[in-house]
């Protein structure tokens, strides 16, 4: 990786860049301290982005691999020439291989192998960055389809709570919690929002509290375990978050914490509102018990920006997801519409549409 020419100019919706014929993302571990892209020059390259939380958020990761897959091809077509293709599987394999829980990355990756199998033996490479940009595009476009759809939703003004991020730098672009969010904002039926500093790695306090700020809509950022206390004041409309992956019968994998805050919406009286692209919506996952749950390293909750806070000799269970069963959401808002309650047979029908 390298770091970035001067030229790009920094913004939560330009998080992933095709820029002067190469990829350029935004380090997402370093936000808000420092706003730097990086360069990526190879799929490999590209998986170890993904897989180190430089591009983090399951519609970011896939749109990143798709461009992952593009690099791929560039270098499989200077070494091999028209046996281009015998070039390809490990590539493929590193970046499927860089996150297990995100399905949009198995997506993403399906629709690039879907055009390689069709593509001739010249140079693929600009085939498959049409295909890139198309699939980066259409996520930008559906998540602004999904704002509206989640705004008309909310009676307000009201106040709402966030957790993790899911907005602009965890897709294509506008994002998905925060996509409803901006949109329910600029028609002023949003006041304020909570957002959850989402340990271990803080994305509530490094990057939401960031976007939000960004965008001027009022934010107060408050550890996990204050939201209860915090619905308890009243005032809370609604809990808006995103998915990295949900099942047929809609139980929703996302941040580690979001099974809780569904727990306390239903004890308080809260609505919950799940946002996410129908590519986020597995078919071949009959429930949230089969959803694989991605396990970090303990050293990620024991230390804190690079300070031990843990006693040592003592371990750590460091799951980064946990699945809320679909009885606990109100509303899963998609590209296509609402599903309110949603279960097998709706979300069979949406996906059919």
């Amino acid at each position: 990786m390298s770091e970035t020419p001067s030229g790009l100019i920094v913004s939560p919706d330009n998080a992933i860049v095709w820029y002067d014929d190469a990829l350029f993302v935004l380090d997402q571990r370093i936000l808000p301290a420092e706003e730097r892209y990086l360069q990526l020059g190879s799929a490999k390259e590209t998986a170890d982005a993904i897989r180190d939380m430089v591009v983090r958020g399951a519609p970011a990761i896939g749109v990143t691999a798709a461009y992952g897959v593009v690099l791929a091809a560039r270098r499989a077509w200077s070494e091999r020439g028209h046996a281009w293709r015998s070039g390809m599987d490990e590539p493929l394999r590193l970046l499927a291989e860089s996150r297990p829980t995100a399905v949009n990355l198995f997506w993403a990756l399906d629709c690039m192998r879907a055009l390689i199998d069709g593509l001739g033996a010249g140079d693929p490479e600009a085939a498959l960055l049409a295909e890139a940009r198309r699939i980066h595009q259409r996520d930008a476009a559906d998540n602004r389809r999904m704002g509206e759809f989640g705004a008309s939703l909310i009676s307000g003004p009201t106040e709402v709570i966030t957790h993790c991020n899911a907005g602009a730098l965890a897709t294509g672009g506008y994002g998905t919690a925060l996509g409803v969010i901006r949109s329910a904002w600029r028609q002023g039926r949003i006041s304020r929002v909570f957002a959850d500093e989402t340990r271990p790695w803080l994305q509530g306090a490094r990057l939401t509290s960031w976007e939000l700020h960004h965008d001027g809509i009022p934010v107060s950022l408050q550890t996990d375990a204050a939201a209860a206390a915090r619905m308890a004041r009243g005032g809370i409309g609604w809990v808006i978050v995103g998915s990295d992956r949900i099942a047929a019968n809609g139980d929703v994998a996302n941040k580690i914490g979001t099974y809780a805050l569904a727990v306390l919406a239903r004890y308080h009286g809260v609505r919950f509102m799940v946002a996410a692209p129908t590519s986020t919506i597995d078919p071949d996952t009959a429930s949230g018990a089969d959803i694989p749950i991605e396990q970090r390293a303990g050293d990620e909750i024991l230390s804190c920006a690079g300070q031990r806070v843990g006693t040592r000799g003592v371990e750590a269970w460091n799951p980064v997801f946990d699945v809320t069963p679909a009885k606990l959401v109100d509303a899963l808002v998609t590209e296509k519409g609402v599903i309110e309650q949603p279960n097998r047979e709706n979300i069979a029908t949406m996906l059919a549409t």
